[in-house]
């Protein structure tokens, strides 16, 4: 559980201050004066506000330094009020310049200089060396704490920013691969209409049937080519290699040689398999493909099935694994496969989104690793292949 840094800050001045009056009520004892109502409320002044001093740090320590010299000089025991400035010098030297921590170190050590005169100590010697030595102590607590902060700012800024470019160059890949499925409905929609103008007078049935195809194909190539002109969002794109887009007719392949490579993979279909858009079997096959690869990397000899279903207006692809590998299993949870596979879970992601669908990525309670991804399947495409009903 994370507490607010007010509510943290006040449970600190509050435990503080405990410890005053607990120490507080042994000043007799310690041959001091016992402490009246003024002393009390001093005490109060010198812990309480603490609880503002994430907020406003030098100005915690000026008031604390200012109630502790009152303190003492009263005559009471230094010692009950000297941790709140010590915590104040504590907090300014870990949020503020060095230059301010200084000077708040330079005020800590004369107060306390000022303590041992005013009590008379016979060993100025000793008192001069803790208003020297706490004062750096406290110093170079806060110093350290201050860069371990900036530092894991900027750590945080940089994994922020490259996450955005791995995104940036993730969707950059996906849209070449959109490019050849649109080259490809393109040289389809050249070819029929070819056919369809080589036989509109002496064919019209074959004509008919070439324009029916130009129709499906257009619709699709326009549809890939919106995806990939609304994901691309960077300068100097880069042509595409030209080799062909795999589909879902070439998952028995990517199976037989992660079969070769140790790992025993199972591929099932249930429902009746529909024709889809060459953009969304990409898009399958590309998960499909990266969740094998983290079997073969991290459960290398574990079972492993991929299982795509066919359902109304959807369908649903899920690679799991038993864990039981042959050597040991890197523990991973979603982030962690991210951080290892570079582009890995943020190709899966970008891609589910394009298609509209949603992918989980985690352990299993069962032992062993999951992927399920799940995609809406065209009204079309759901119109002549549905068959399977929730």
């Amino acid at each position: 559980m994370r507490l607010h840094p007010l509510a943290a800050d006040g449970l600190i001045a509050a435990a503080l201050t405990t410890v005053a009056v607990l120490l507080g009520t042994e000043a007799v004892a310690q041959g001091w004066p016992a402490l009246d109502p003024r002393a009390w409320s001093l005490v109060a002044l010198l812990t309480l506000p603490l609880a503002l001093r994430a907020r406003a740090p030098v100005t915690v320590c000026l008031a604390v330094h200012a109630c502790w010299a009152l303190y003492v000089t009263l005559g009471y025991w230094p010692v009950v009020g000297s941790f709140g400035p010590m915590l104040a010098l504590y907090t300014v030297a870990s949020l503020r310049p060095a230059r301010t921590a200084a000077a708040c170190a330079a005020l800590l050590a004369g107060v306390w200089i000022y303590a041992g005169v005013v009590a008379g100590a016979g060993a100025m010697a000793s008192v001069v060396g803790q208003a020297v030595g706490f004062p750096l102590v406290l110093w170079r607590f806060g110093y350290v704490a201050r860069r371990t902060a900036e530092l894991t700012r900027r750590l945080r800024a940089e994994q922020a920013d490259r996450a955005r470019r791995e995104v940036a160059e993730e969707r950059v890949r996906i849209a070449r691969e959109l490019h050849d499925v649109v080259a490809h409905h393109i040289a389809v929609i050249n070819v029929q209409a070819g056919l369809a103008r080589f036989v509109f007078h002496s064919d019209a049935r074959t004509a008919r049937t070439a324009l029916d195809t130009v129709e499906g194909a257009s619709g699709e190539a326009l549809a890939e080519l919106r995806r990939m002109l609304g994901l691309l969002r960077a300068d100097g794109v880069q042509g595409a290699d030209g080799a062909p887009a795999p589909g879902l007719d070439q998952l028995d392949e990517m199976v037989t040689r992660v079969r070769a490579g140790g790992v025993r993979v199972a591929l099932r279909i249930t429902g009746a398999p529909r024709p889809l858009p060459s953009g969304m079997q990409l898009c399958v096959y590309r998960v499909v493909q990266e969740a094998l690869t983290n079997v073969l990397k991290h459960a290398p000899g574990a079972d492993a099935t991929v299982e795509l279903v066919y359902r109304a207006g959807e369908m649903t692809v899920s690679v799991t694994d038993d864990g039981h590998a042959d050597g040991p299993r890197v523990g991973a949870d979603s982030d962690t496969i991210a951080e290892r596979g570079g582009h890995g879970l943020i190709g899966m992601r970008e891609r589910a989104k394009l298609y509209g669908g949603t992918i989980v990525v985690g352990p299993r309670g069962e032992g062993g690793f999951g992927v399920l991804l799940t995609l809406p399947t065209p009204m079309d495409a759901a119109r002549r292949g549905d068959s399977v009903r929730e």
